[in-house]
């Protein structure tokens, strides 16, 4: 793991005590294969009691997990930013690198003759790698919403929800904040899909009453500023609670279920069966390039 020290920092007992729980909470979920945002390692020593939920505290973890990389005493790997990073072209070194990479790529649309269609839609862009981590598996779409979808998304999704009207059903299972804005957006998506001329249910999974109940993740106060704060506190009460507090494996396993819930199992398989040995079609060419090549131009 790469603790690199740029700065020397002398710490007080105590720091170096949360350093050690940070470090702790990052070993934990980097075994379970998932990397955590800064806000959601925030949310973890929260829901572990180490420290208090505000907005002062949220700041003075994040200038201490700053000055606990510069010190060589937190992995600079260990918490991601996903909203900031760099693109480019990919590289190979030789040909037929690039029959491995399209053998990896190669993959058949599992959602084929399935009489359902599912989307997975998700509130904030700094949780879709999680999401990511289960709909990639399940060859399952996903989005992130960023708040209130713009209007030209949402008339986007509706073309291809309308595109996919010939099956049975077509559903978006949407997780969000259980918070005034957070709840409204299920509605809003349900009521603009509509609009729009889509025959689509959204299906809120997350955060719901009973998930909050299950999994006691820290609230927050209800937003005060939010114009739909009235009729929130009327129905729920004064506290709010965000997607982030929810452990990532709870997340992972929340979708997983709902997705293979509406999903032909039997036609799925024959689809996988037919991806696989379009694979091993590709790797017997990867391993012959050579003798393909040479035969080739043999025959020039």
């Amino acid at each position: 793991m790469p603790k690199i020290q740029y700065k020397e920092i002398n710490f007080r007992g105590k720091s170096l005590d949360l350093i050690n729980l940070v470090n702790q909470v990052i070993n934990e979920y980097k075994n379970q294969g998932y990397e955590l945002t800064l806000r959601q390692t925030y949310y973890q020593l929260v829901a572990r009691g180490y420290i208090p939920n505000n907005e002062r505290s949220y700041k003075n973890i994040g200038n201490l997990i700053n000055d606990g990389r510069l010190a060589g005493l937190i992995d600079w790997y260990s918490i991601v930013d996903r909203t900031r990073n760099l693109r480019g072209n990919n590289h190979w070194d030789k040909p037929e690198d690039v029959i491995a990479s399209a053998r990896y790529s190669y993959l058949l649309n599992k959602w084929d003759g399935q009489p359902n269609y599912v989307e997975v839609w998700v509130e904030k862009d700094a949780l879709v790698d999680i999401v990511g981590q289960a709909c990639i598996p399940l060859d399952t779409p996903y989005f992130s919403c960023r708040g209130y979808t713009s209007q030209s998304e949402m008339w986007s999704a509706a073309q291809r929800f309308i595109d996919q009207s010939y099956r049975d059903n077509c559903y978006i299972i949407h997780l969000g904040d259980h918070d005034p804005s957070g709840i409204d957006m299920t509605r809003d998506i349900q009521e603009r899909l509509q609009m729009f001329g889509a025959d689509v249910y959204v299906k809120r999974v997350a955060l719901t009453m009973n998930q909050i109940e299950t999994y006691n993740p820290p609230p927050n106060p209800a937003k005060l500023s939010d114009s739909r704060c009235g009729k929130y506190i009327d129905e729920y009460g004064d506290e709010s609670w965000e997607l982030d507090a929810l452990e990532p494996s709870v997340i992972t396993n929340l979708i997983t279920n709902e997705v293979t819930a509406f999903r032909d199992d039997e036609i799925y398989q024959a689809v996988c069966d037919l991806e696989k040995r379009g694979k091993e079609e590709l790797k017997m060419i990867e391993r012959n390039y050579d003798r393909a090549v040479a035969f080739l131009e043999s025959e020039v």
